[in-house]
């Protein structure tokens, strides 16, 4: 994507918007349906514009990204190796200790209500590290205070 200056007065949405109009091909197309089924999902989402152009989808921590390549969208969720993925989504990225992903090609369907399952769980491990992390400094707070 062609950076102008005008490019960091945009919001993220706007930035991914361009990006998905740049695209103009399937990877386009994919890309927008990924994003419309992650915010279906979790309509609490913040999409963000990283590393470059990547969008970033977070809710009490990063959920995961949609990078875009020559012959695959990609969607990697940060925490992947801890969440359950009963209907096999999750197709690369499967030798990593924390990372998992889904590469999707052309012509591909995607499995809408496994896919927004997926990211619904990996909002609830969020949350739940979230709530760990808060008790823990609450407790620290508790005993150090005084």
């Amino acid at each position: 994507m062609k950076k102008s200056g005008s490019q960091k007065s945009k919001s993220p949405s706007q930035l991914i918007d361009a990006r998905i109009k740049e695209l103009g091909d399937w990877r386009g197309k994919m890309r927008s349906r990924l994003r419309t089924l992650v915010k279906e999902a979790d309509p609490e989402v913040v999409g963000e514009w990283k590393w470059r152009g990547v969008p970033v989808w977070s809710h009490d921590g990063l959920i995961c990204t949609g990078e875009t390549y020559k012959n695959v969208v990609k969607m990697t969720f940060a925490k992947g190796a801890a969440l359950k993925d009963p209907s096999g989504l999750f197709n690369s990225s499967l030798d990593g200790n924390t990372r998992r992903a889904i590469d999707f090609h052309e012509g591909e369907k995607i499995d809408e209500e496994a896919l927004k399952t997926l990211v619904r769980v990996a909002v609830t491990l969020n949350k739940s590290k979230a709530q760990s992390y808060s008790t823990e400094s609450n407790l620290f707070r508790q005993r150090y205070s005084d």
